[in-house]
């Protein structure tokens, strides 16, 4: 399969320039989906497909098999709003490991700053992310979701896990270079991560000082975000501040803590690649 070209004039030059750094962005954003769906005949329907079937096995196993203690109704709803959200954070962080790597002679060459290539991946898999909010919103119509204000918290939510993202993609897709091990650990942690955030449960739902330590996971106050506005009913159940402001400062830290790395790790990476 033929990789539609990014035009060089559009890649290389100043490096300095916002707007051309923006226009590349979008051009290989725009390609990183010409590429998913070039032979696919169901298009962008493959980016909700996996959160559609994680959803309905969980739904499944905890209202069918099992009697569950976890959760709001419409569970459906409650479910897909968080794994929308951790497929965009998932994909991203798996494409994190093997940035640099997967076209490393176009990376030695632009001009234009390295950081384009981890926020390449946190465009192109948010867009795949907002193709599938129609599919929540039908879900939340049939499924009998009280709709209140709190919908309006949901971008504050897409924009602090885009911060998030991108400051976790300034630390990984450099040290992945540089240690190649890392990138299978970071699968691993992946694993584990999904079960260690509220995607199946909630942080009401986690006893105490559990509930007070899930805060610290910044994907705990942006599920929150997600949440809120479709269970007016259960404002009070699901609404944490504590874990909201939490999640926000963490998001602010790891990308603070990610441009210094990368500064400090771009030029060891230019070197190995």
């Amino acid at each position: 399969m033929s990789i539609p070209a990014v035009p060089s004039e559009a890649v290389i030059g100043a490096p300095g320039t916002p707007r051309r750094y923006l226009h590349a962005l979008w051009l290989l954003s725009g390609r990183d989906l010409k590429v998913r769906y070039a032979t696919s005949w169901l298009g962008y329907l493959w980016s909700v497909l996996d959160p559609l079937v994680m959803s309905a096995i969980y739904w499944f196993v905890f209202t069918m098999v099992f009697h569950r203690t976890v959760g709001v109704e419409p569970y459906i709803v409650f479910l897909i709003t968080a794994l929308l959200s951790w497929v965009w954070f998932n994909s991203a962080v798996t494409d994190f490991t093997r940035a640099f790597n997967k076209d490393a002679k176009l990376v030695r060459s632009t001009a234009i700053p390295r950081s384009i290539w981890v926020n390449r991946i946190v465009l192109s898999k948010g867009i795949e992310f907002l193709f599938a909010l129609p599919v929540l919103a039908l879900f939340a119509v049939f499924g009998g979701a009280h709709v209140g204000w709190g919908l309006m918290l949901f971008p504050v939510g897409v924009l602090l896990q885009t911060i998030l993202l991108v400051g976790l993609g300034l630390l990984v897709a450099p040290l992945c270079v540089l240690f190649t091990d890392l990138e299978r650990t970071t699968r691993l942690i992946l694993r584990a991560l999904f079960y260690a955030s509220p995607v199946i449960y909630g942080v009401a739902d986690l006893p105490g000082v559990f509930a007070d330590l899930m805060a610290f996971n910044p994907l705990a106050g942006i599920f929150t975000l997600y949440r809120v506005g479709f269970f007016a009913d259960d404002w009070a159940v699901l609404w944490d501040p504590f874990a909201v402001i939490v999640s926000a400062v963490m998001c602010l830290l790891f990308l603070g803590l990610g441009i210094l790395v990368f500064r400090r790790l771009e030029r060891p990476l230019l070197k190995e690649l």
